[in-house]
């Protein structure tokens, strides 16, 4: 895995078919993250697939949730691929709560 981001205790790692996310995303991380992984997306070929990874993402916010909207707006436009998204427990109420989780498709994750 590539290190994007590590700063502010929230890191971006990402393989070629997955970007992951770990910390507490808040709004003070969230632009930075969600450039980090926008410019990794301006990389990646049309067509290709992927997963968004924010299992490690641990407190509720959104602020995270707005990065993986943002992401998804940009590899949906690059004509990317987005098989699955792994959202922590926390994140996955949200997600529901937001009435989010049908426009995105949200892998069941095992519970550790």
């Amino acid at each position: 895995m590539s290190l994007l981001l590590d700063r502010g205790g929230v890191r971006l790692e990402a393989s070629p078919a997955r970007l992951a996310v770990t910390g507490d995303v808040d709004f003070d991380m969230a632009a930075q993250l969600a450039d980090a992984g926008s410019v990794w997306l301006d990389e990646q070929s049309a067509g290709s697939r992927m997963e968004l990874d924010l299992h490690g993402v641990e407190r509720v916010s959104s602020a995270a949730l707005s990065v993986l909207l943002e992401w998804t707006r940009r590899a949906r436009v690059a004509g990317i691929q987005i098989d699955a998204v792994r959202l922590s427990e926390p994140l996955l109420r949200l997600t529901r709560v937001a009435g989010l989780d049908a426009l995105l498709p949200v892998a069941e994750t095992p519970s550790s």
